[in-house]
Parts: C-alpha cells; sequence; structure tokens
C-alpha cells in the first residue's frame, strides 16, 4: 500500500482528501500557501508546509515535502479566470524539475475535462481534446509534461464540475436572466466521488492512467438546474429559449468499464 502521500494543495479538495486516506492508516504531507492555515494542518494529524508555487519559483522547501513520499497528488488549478492570468504551464514545469531531483516516481495529477473544449456528443478517454479556453489549453500542456516522463508512473483525472459542501453552480447561477445552453448536459461530480477516485488509484496502484471522473446522470442544464434551484429554496434560473446546442456528455469508460468503479453520491 502507498504508506505516505504528500499533497500539493490542501483546500476544499486536498484537506478531505487527507482525512480520508489518513483514516486508511497512510501518512500525509500536506501544502497551504497559508501560513494561517498550518496549525489547521498540523491539528488534523498532517504534516503541513508552506509552499507556493509561481511562474518565477517556487517558495518553500519542496524537497523536504517531496522527501519520503510514496506518492504525490497534485492538486493545484490554474488561475486564469476573470482578471486573473498566469503562466501555470511555467509553474507545473519548475514542480516538474523539482519532483526530478527528488525520489517520487508516483503522482496524480488534477486536471478537468475543460480539455475537451466544445466537443458535441459522447467524450471518453479516447476522445482527442480540443481546449478552448486558456485554462484548459494550459492544463492539456500540462498533463503531458507529467505523463511523457518515462521516469514518473504518472496518473491524470479529468474531473468535471465540482460540487459538495458549500459549492454548486446552482447558487451562482440563481436569478440569472437569458442564460445560454440551457440544453446542453451536466458534467459534474461530487467532492466524495474524487476522493473515492484518488483514494481507489493509490490503493490499487492505477498508474499510468488518464481517468474522466465524471458522474454518469447528465440532464439538460436547464432542467437540473431549475430542479436544484427550487429544492434550495432559491429562485430558478432562466435560460433562452432558442439554446440549440447539443454540448458534450463526458463519460469513463476506463473508470466504469474496465476497473469496475462505482459512483456512489447522487448529485
Amino acid at each position: 500500500m502507498t504508506n505516505t502521500v504528500a499533497i500539493l494543495g490542501c483546500g476544499w479538495l486536498g484537506f478531505p482528501l487527507a482525512k480520508v486516506l489518513m483514516a486508511d492508516g497512510r501518512q500525509i504531507q500536506g501544502s497551504t500557501t497559508s501560513e494561517e492555515k498550518l496549525g489547521m494542518l498540523t491539528k488534523a494529524g498532517i504534516h503541513p508546509f508552506l509552499i507556493s508555487l509561481s511562474e518565477d519559483g517556487i517558495e518553500g522547501d519542496i524537497q523536504a515535502f517531496l522527501s519520503n513520499v510514496d506518492a504525490l497528488v497534485i492538486n493545484v488549478p490554474p488561475k486564469l479566470r476573470g482578471h486573473h492570468t498566469e503562466n501555470y504551464i511555467k509553474k507545473m514545469q519548475l514542480l516538474h524539475a523539482a519532483i526530478r531531483s527528488s525520489k517520487v516516481k508516483k503522482l496524480i495529477f488534477i486536471s478537468s475535462t475543460s480539455v475537451y473544449g466544445d466537443i458535441d456528443g459522447e467524450v471518453t478517454e479516447k476522445t482527442m481534446p480540443e481546449p478552448v479556453t486558456e485554462s484548459g489549453k494550459q492544463l492539456l500542456v500540462s498533463e503531458d509534461i507529467f505523463r511523457s516522463d518515462s521516469a514518473l508512473k504518472a496518473t491524470i483525472i479529468r474531473f468535471g464540475g465540482l460540487i459538495g459542501p458549500d459549492r454548486h453552480p446552482v447558487t451562482m447561477l440563481s436569478g440569472r436572466k437569458n442564460l445560454s445552453n440551457g440544453n446542453a448536459p451536466i458534467n459534474l461530480i461530487h467532492l466524495d466521488d474524487c476522493i473515492k477516485i484518488i483514494s481507489e488509484i493509490l490503493k490499487k496502484d492505477w498508474w499510468g492512467e488518464t481517468l474522466n471522473g465524471v458522474y454518469p446522470y447528465h440532464p439538460t442544464k436547464q432542467q437540473y438546474y431549475a430542479s436544484k434551484a427550487l429544492r434550495k429554496g432559491l429562485q430558478v434560473p432562466d435560460y433562452k429559449t432558442n439554446s440549440p446546442k447539443k454540448g458534450k456528455i463526458v463519460s469513463s469508460h476506463i473508470l466504469t468499464s474496465v476497473k469496475h468503479f462505482k459512483f456512489t453520491t447522487t448529485l
């Protein structure tokens, strides 16, 4: 079993992941960019590190963070929305160089289904990505930094839209008018299933894979968000009546067909 796991980014996903892995008997080294969170990590039983990645370098003792580690989880999303701009690829190149200077040989890179862009129809791991957003483009290049390194056993997880405690798109969509693509399907995944997928990779040595992590339930955005808004007592989002876009349905043939993985948390 993978006994010591380093989680780069103990935030919304990384922190609860760490607690689940510790409950399975693993030791966790976790990083944060916030000095205030170091105490929280220590209190939870995580060996804490203050690590900050930028395109100019890595602040913090990255080699100590990577030492005596059986596997690394890279959970650092690009900051490329709104007014945020960064060279995420450069950050991952610097991280890759640090990994090559360590003894880490197994890693999980958290990516996104945004690498598939605006493809219509069913999308599986065999589908050629066609990213259209800057985030999707930089993630796709970053995936290959780790995947193409023959010295590493890298598994890439392309998660759909993340939902869970205190995080659901309907809260931002509530009350908005004339939204587009109401007939396009949703591609979401709950935090609990994200953690379960990562846990299974570590437990069963699913290395060298590229996996889509999306719950197999794809109603239209208009149907789904109207239902969720009503359940939460929120104003139903309004979509344009003329919304011809078919949209993509992301599925994972590897997880469900080859690995026999069962999603457990309903949306």
